[in-house]
């Protein structure tokens, strides 16, 4: 066994298995091309800012038919999940035009994909999607570990079997087991997620004993975080893939996918040998790549494999000129959809002031939601981390930037006490404990030299998403940011004057994906149990909020007063001074 070091570039990296060999040898090339969280960027054109883009399938096609033409490899094109959310190009025909064949099964059929693995948003257009297409694809869409409930069998294919010449090679998919987490049960309804590592182990041993493959392949829909876990690894990883990769013996590469990033490592495994960790990080942006040379002796079937990996940037490649033939047609339906007028806005609504304060980008949903569901208090956030609603009349595409997930209105039950707790998880985790008014207002995520540290958009990472700063509407409350979390919420009244009582129950509108118990606030926070939450859930929407605020703003305009919304950050100075810092480390002057 030997190890080399990387000789193509810093996300390179050459891995080479020796066993004995004999005279006669066969050959071959494989070149494994991986696209990940493409969320609908199908096409080199983004229909909100009515601009072209480098980033899409087509200039994926164009990477992909350069390497099909060369006749010193076999070529493997696998994707990683999460493409039928993000663009409104998928929204349009998972919704809106749904009959006859799927844009997205033409174009991955065209394409040629050899097998895919489902993805937590996939899941999220809902059955009646991801079960046409199930059909509609040409390769197989796998999901290991996604179980039906009548059947104990999983829902989706488990593995597939590639031959090329005279190769094997088995693909596992498997899927983050958090979605019950984060999606209404009507989205996954019959189904269960069993745990990743659990899951791997079965169907690697079945793999291996029933298919006897020359290459095992997992592709993944989870990240690859480094964490150590003393007390054992906990079960239902949301990001599991590089426990996977360690702990399980037999796989040769390991794709990941869900968190967005870019890996490209060999990690030791359970079999005392490395596994080839590797991520393409989003929106097609890139490709993983992986040249896997393999020798094999017929008589003795002693192997020896290189196994290389890349991450290639795609930016700068044109899109292929057969694709958009084909497909950009699909591109004008959707067009016209968006750009029907909403409603006239007297003012632009910037999503960044959101970070910050209460601010009129989420002071209108939070309205909305008050007044299609009656509720006495509603929770949201900022969907977007920079996004502008311009002054002016707006159209459906505008829609997009205000709320940007599929998300459905619920409405449920909790005690003013859940309430508080609510509250101070989210601003314990979106604001900073200032020391003094010199501090920093966020909550940013620090080494051990206390520096701020980057995410991998290269911007401060924070401690949680933006999508995580849930504030509350029709309660008058105060954040005193020079307090410790847990002790910083204080609840004047509600907004129409009457007391607010800890242990009196209030009916509250919340998003599907908070009240499904995403980002932990009212599980964590609330201190909710998860298989409560959907008994405290007494009215479901069963349309996605944006709609229902494109069309709320068609009937009844923009509100003049949002005075629904009434909290503030204090002590008012340090607010102020603590924003202007961090709005600046964040956005610039």
């Amino acid at each position: 066994m030997q190890l080399k070091v990387p000789i193509l570039n810093l996300l390179s990296s050459l891995f080479i298995v020796f066993a004995t060999l004999s005279v006669a040898q066969e050959t071959t090339s494989l070149k494994i091309i991986v696209t990940t969280d493409v969320h609908g960027h199908i096409l080199p054109y983004d229909p909100l800012e009515r601009t072209s883009r480098p980033n899409s399938l087509a200039q994926v096609y164009s990477f992909v038919m350069n390497e099909r033409v060369k006749a010193t490899h076999e070529v493997i094109l696998l994707d990683n999940g999460d493409i039928l959310q993000g663009d409104p190009f998928v929204y349009y025909y998972n919704f809106i035009d749904t009959a006859g064949i799927h844009p997205l099964a033409r174009v991955m059929n065209y394409m040629a994909y050899d097998a895919a693995t489902i993805g937590n948003h996939d899941i999220e257009a809902g059955p009646a999607v991801y079960n046409k297409l199930i059909e509609q694809f040409n390769f197989p869409w796998l999901g290991a570990n996604i179980i039906e409930e009548s059947t104990g069998m999983p829902y989706f294919r488990p593995y597939t079997i590639i031959e090329r010449k005279n190769v094997r090679i088995a693909v596992l998919g498997l899927i983050t087991p958090t979605v019950p987490h984060w999606l209404p049960e009507e989205l996954w309804r019959g189904l269960y997620f069993d745990d990743m590592l659990e899951s791997a182990r079965k169907w690697t041993k079945y793999i291996k004993k029933y298919e006897k493959p020359d290459l095992l392949i997992g592709l993944f829909h989870s990240g690859a975080p480094v964490a150590d876990y003393p007390e054992g690894i906990p079960a239902f990883l949301e990001q599991a893939s590089r426990v996977i990769a360690q702990e399980v013996g037999g796989f040769d590469v390991v794709f990941t996918g869900h968190d967005h990033r870019r890996w490209n490592e060999f990690v030791s495994n359970a079999d005392d040998s490395f596994t080839l960790l590797l991520g393409a990080g989003s929106l097609a942006h890139c490709v993983g790549v992986v040249d896997i040379t393999l020798s094999i002796d017929p008589s003795t079937k002693s192997t020896r494999k290189e196994i290389v990996g890349n991450v290639i940037e795609l930016t700068r490649l044109p899109a292929n000129a057969g694709f958009l033939d084909k497909f950009f047609d699909y591109i004008y339906p959707v067009q016209d959809y968006l750009n029907q007028p909403v409603v006239t806005l007297q003012q632009p609504l910037y999503s960044r002031d959101a970070l910050f304060q209460n601010a009129p980008f989420v002071d209108l949903i939070h309205h909305i939601q008050l007044s299609i569901t009656g509720a006495d208090i509603s929770f949201t956030a900022p969907l977007s981390f920079d996004a502008v609603i311009p002054s002016g009349m707006i159209n459906r595409g505008a829609m997009f930037n205000l709320y940007r997930y599929e998300n459905q209105l619920y409405t449920m039950t909790m005690s003013g006490r859940e309430i508080v707790d609510f509250l101070e998880f989210s601003y314990g985790n979106w604001l900073n404990h200032m020391k003094n008014a010199d501090d920093h207002l966020l909550n940013f995520v620090r080494n051990e030299n206390a520096e701020i540290i980057p995410n991998a958009y290269r911007r401060p990472q924070t401690a949680t998403p933006h999508f995580n700063y849930e504030s509350a509407a029709g309660l008058i409350y105060t954040v005193d940011v020079s307090l410790p979390p847990g002790n910083r919420i204080n609840v004047e009244s509600l907004v129409c004057g009457k007391d607010f009582n800890p242990d009196s129950t209030y009916k509250v509108a919340i998003n599907s994906y908070r009240a499904s118990g995403g980002g932990g606030h009212l599980t964590s926070g609330a201190g909710i149990p998860h298989d409560e939450l959907r008994n405290r859930i007494t009215w479901t929407s069963g349309t996605d909020l944006r709609y229902l605020i494109m069309h709320w703003l068609r009937k009844n305009g923009v509100p003049e007063s949002t005075s629904s919304v009434n909290w503030k950050i204090v002590p008012g100075e340090w607010h102020t001074r603590g924003m202007a810092k961090d709005y600046n480390k964040l956005f610039g002057q």
